[in-house]
């Protein structure tokens, strides 16, 4: 997988509703304010990020112990099977309430995009990085978290803005698509390449 994957991917999350813009959109159509909305993107980023991180410092704590081989695998079987519980699960995650203060929205953000294994998609990448020296894996991780949020934040803020100046709320009763079911597809994907790549 490449940076250019890792780019993707952070444009997939940020066009998927479920990591944050349509909450973003919500709370400023909420209170008409464009400036509410756009204060809750960053916050939005930062615990994505959080959740991202926090798998890259799994994977910096675990190189020196564990194969890059086996934990690419144990990684795909993750994925895997993180997935098909997202296919098969009748119920998600949900926050009750619109009106949470910016702290309360990272903590939101980070639950809902550990909830949706966002840092899970980035395994394939993470695995891969030498980890000749612990600071190599954990720095390389990292930017690789950044660069992944830089995308998902520059591509929710433009969808949000969109939607709220010129479409609202209203339109995705008419053109929803079920990114949520593409997402767990996504993820066993991942997996699945992720196994035959260490096999």
């Amino acid at each position: 997988m490449t940076l250019t994957a890792v780019i993707l991917l952070g444009a997939f999350h940020g066009i998927n509703p479920a990591m944050g813009w349509l909450f973003a959109v919500a709370r400023g159509l909420q209170e008409r304010s464009r400036d509410l909305l756009l204060q809750s993107l960053p916050v939005i980023a930062l615990g994505h990020l959080a959740s991202v991180a926090l798998v890259v410092l799994a994977v910096s704590a675990t190189g020196s112990i564990v194969t890059a081989t086996a934990l690419s695998i144990g990684a795909g079987v993750v994925l895997v099977g993180f997935g098909l519980w997202h296919l098969l699960a009748r119920r998600h995650f949900r926050w009750v309430g619109m009106r949470l203060s910016l702290p309360q929205l990272a903590a939101w953000s980070f639950l809902m995009s550990s909830v949706h294994g966002a840092g899970l998609m980035l395994l394939p990448v993470l695995t891969r990085i030498p980890a000749s020296h612990h600071g190599h894996v954990l720095s390389g991780g990292m930017l690789v978290a950044g660069v992944h949020t830089l995308a998902m934040f520059l591509t929710a803020t433009v969808v949000a803005v969109v939607v709220y100046e010129f479409l609202g709320v209203a339109v995705l009763r008419r053109a929803w698509f079920n990114l949520d079911r593409m997402w767990a597809f996504a993820l066993v994907g991942a997996g699945v390449v992720t196994l035959v790549g260490a096999i």
